[in-house]
C-alpha cells in the first residue's frame, strides 16, 4: 500500500502501445502498465482509461493531483485532438474523456516536447536552459526549451523535426505526403526504403554478395531497419554503406535543429537509437560539422531510455507552469 499523499499519473500514448505510470511527488515512478494501442476510438479511450485504474488501482483518485499526457501528433493542443497519420481515425479527442472520468487537471502536449521536459525536470538536462529531445524511431520527432521556454507552436505542434527537408531532390516521399524529409530517409519505418533507392544506385550484383540477401531471400521487400543494423553489426560492406549514409542524413537534420535552437545539449532516444547507439551517434558527429553553423553542443543517448516520453508526461502533470496560461486550466 502506498503512503497518503500527492501522486501524478502520465500517459504515453503512441501509435504501437500506450504507456501509463503513476508517479509519487519526487517524480519517483511506483508502477507502470503498457498495453497495444487500439485501432479504434471507443476501444482508445477504454483503453486509456483502465490503463489508468490499474496504475492506481490502491490509490484513491482524490490523492492523485494532475494528469499529464505525451502523445503522437500532431495535435490540437486547445481542445486535446490529436490526427495522427498512422491511427486509422480522425479527430481523436483524447482530454475530454479523461476530465469527464477521473475529474482531474489534464495536460496533453506533443510526446517529443513532452520527452524534452522530462530530460529537463528527471535527466541529463537539468541544469540547461537550452535543450533538445531527438527520437530517432519508428518516426522521428523532437522537442525544445530554448532560454528557458518549452516550445510548442500555435496548435502544439513545433518541433516537428522529422519534416525538416534533407533532399531537394526529394527522392523519397514521407508518412505525412511530402517530399524529401528526413523521416523518409532515415526513420525506422522508411530506412527500408532509403536502403532500396542505395541498393538500386549500387547495383543488384552488390546486394547479393551482401548478408542482407541471404537473410531476405533476394526479396528487397523483406528489409527492415533491424536487419539492416544487425547485419552492419557483423561487418556487412552494403548494410555498413546504407547505415552511414544514414548517419549522413542523421547528421544533416542534427545540424539544422542546431542551428535553428542553439541547445547546450542534446539528448537522443527512440529504438533506433537507443539499441544501435555505437552505429548511430559516432556517424553524426563524424558528419556534423559539415552542415552545423552554430557551435556543436553535447550529444548523449538519453539517461531516460524508453520511459522518457512517461518521465515528461508526469513532468506535465507535477509542473503545469510551463504550459502556457491559457492551457493550464483545463475545463469540460
Amino acid at each position: 500500500m502506498f503512503k497518503m499523499g500527492k501522486y501524478y499519473i502520465g500517459i504515453d500514448l503512441g501509435a504501437t502501445w500506450i504507456r501509463v505510470a503513476i508517479a509519487d511527488k519526487h517524480g519517483n515512478i511506483l508502477r507502470k502498465a503498457k498495453v497495444p494501442t487500439p485501432k479504434k476510438y471507443p476501444e482508445l479511450i477504454t483503453s486509456i482509461l483502465q490503463t489508468v485504474n490499474q496504475v492506481r488501482r490502491d490509490i484513491t483518485i482524490k490523492d492523485v493531483s494532475s494528469i499529464g499526457i505525451g502523445s503522437i501528433g500532431p495535435l490540437d493542443i486547445r481542445e486535446g485532438i490529436i490526427n495522427p497519420p498512422n491511427l486509422p481515425m480522425k479527430n481523436i479527442n483524447i482530454v475530454k474523456p479523461i476530465i469527464e472520468e477521473f475529474q482531474l487537471p489534464t495536460y496533453i502536449v506533443n510526446d517529443c516536447t513532452a520527452a524534452v521536459l522530462g530530460e529537463k525536470i528527471f535527466g541529463a538536462g537539468k541544469e540547461c536552459r537550452n535543450l533538445v529531445y531527438i527520437t530517432l524511431s519508428s518516426g522521428i520527432g523532437g522537442g525544445a526549451i530554448v532560454d528557458g521556454n518549452l516550445l510548442f507552436g500555435k496548435d502544439g505542434n513545433a518541433v516537428e523535426i522529422g519534416h525538416i527537408v534533407v533532399d531537394m531532390e526529394a527522392r523519397l516521399q514521407c508518412g505525412c505526403g511530402g517530399y524529401g524529409h528526413w523521416e523518409a530517409y532515415a526513420s525506422g519505418v522508411n530506412i527500408p526504403n532509403f536502403a532500396k533507392l542505395i541498393i538500386h544506385e549500387k547495383g543488384l550484383e552488390f546486394f547479393k554478395n551482401s548478408i542482407l540477401y541471404k537473410l531476405t531471400n533476394g526479396n528487397l521487400e523483406r528489409l527492415d531497419a533491424k536487419l539492416i543494423y544487425e547485419a552492419a553489426k557483423k561487418g556487412d560492406a552494403l548494410a555498413r554503406l546504407i547505415v552511414e549514409r544514414v548517419g549522413e542524413i542523421n547528421a544533416i537534420g542534427f545540424a539544422n535543429v542546431i542551428n535553428a535552437y542553439d541547445p547546450e545539449l542534446i539528448t537522443v532516444g527512440g529504438t533506433i537509437a537507443l539499441k544501435n547507439t555505437e552505429l548511430v551517434i559516432p556517424l553524426i558527429l563524424k558528419n556534423l560539422q559539415k552542415y552545423a553553423t552554430n557551435r556543436v553542443p553535447k550529444i548523449i543517448i538519453t539517461p531516460l531510455g524508453d520511459d522518457i516520453v512517461l518521465y515528461g508526461a508526469i513532468a506535465l502533470a507535477m509542473h503545469p507552469k510551463y504550459l502556457p496560461s491559457w492551457l493550464r486550466k483545463t475545463k469540460l
